[in-house]
């Protein structure tokens, strides 16, 4: 009986020896993600129990979730290419609503906004900044150029570039945009690859009818979105357009850190998910930069 005891004790210490090794050689990875309800409203307080993770399908625990600290670094995209001219007005009443959002944001001091325009060329209106007043100065300011076109795809590989060399922590591309022509050279691929190992969410509006079947534009918005755990839409009337980019401002401001555990393996997941556990949720998720060597969520 007493062998028998010493036994079963010595079974449970190494078991117990063996999973805190397991536990000790897990790592912990991190996503960003924005929780809203049926209406579109961020979730003010997210348990651990209502999402779950999965790299390459296979569930893996979730040890905290937090909201975001970090400051945002939000690269604004603003087509004032000749397609976008009957929208000017609310553009401006919109983009200025969307700065003061981020730039004002009380629960995280540090965000900072860029307005980049994109007729003719990607060009830098206001760098970034937290002054909401000269970032609201230049959103009022936006106007169309006759004549030229916009050059979108250009202006996110030109943006991602800028938030490697500023090393930012929570970057973040937000591009409104028209049906009218795109005139960039670069392919699908390249801005898409960019895109995913980037870190950055990509949100975009279209203002006005959707996009054609331009593939390469076409391509980027709809993977380009998906990818990051961003958004895509297309508002018909301007007038919506302010409504839209305050939700999105809404998922930006409102995110949560979600950490959780991995075991140790020399080949990163092919694929990282995050979804809502329970019904009546929308979930979206990037992991954090530098975290996931090829994992895409």
């Amino acid at each position: 009986m007493q062998k028998t005891a010493v036994r079963g004790a010595l079974v449970a210490l190494l078991l117990a020896a063996a999973s805190g090794q397991l536990s000790s050689q897990a790592q912990q990875r991190s996503l960003y993600v924005s929780v809203v309800d049926r209406s579109g409203v961020p979730v003010a307080d997210v348990a651990r129990s209502d999402l779950t993770v999965r790299e390459d399908k296979v569930e893996r625990e979730i040890l905290s979730v937090a909201r975001a600290g970090e400051p945002l670094h939000v690269a604004l995209l603003v087509d004032n290419s000749q397609a976008a001219d009957p929208y000017i007005r609310e553009y401006r009443d919109a983009l200025a609503g969307f700065v003061t959002a981020i730039a004002g944001d009380q629960a995280v001091s540090g965000n900072q906004v860029s307005i980049i325009t994109l007729a003719d060329r990607p060009t830098v209106a206001i760098d970034y900044t937290s002054n909401v007043e000269g970032l609201t100065k230049e959103a009022r300011r936006v106007f169309a150029f006759r004549g030229s076109g916009s050059y979108l795809l250009d202006a996110i590989l030109e943006t991602l570039t800028g938030f490697r060399k500023r090393e930012v922590s929570r970057p973040a591309i937000v591009a409104v945009i028209t049906a009218g022509p795109d005139l960039s050279y670069r392919h699908y691929e390249e801005v898409v690859e960019a895109l995913r190992g980037s870190g950055a969410t990509f949100h975009v509006i279209v203002v006005g009818r959707p996009i054609g079947v331009e593939v390469d534009r076409s391509v980027v918005l709809s993977a380009g979105t998906h990818d990051t755990g961003g958004r895509y839409e297309n508002v018909l009337a301007a007038s919506a357009l302010s409504a839209r980019l305050k939700q999105v401002a809404d998922d930006l401001t409102h995110q949560y850190k979600v950490t959780y555990a991995r075991p140790q393996t020399l080949i990163p997941p092919e694929r990282i998910t995050v979804a809502a556990a329970k019904e009546g949720l929308t979930v979206r998720g990037i992991p954090v930069k530098g975290e996931h060597e090829q994992g895409r969520p």
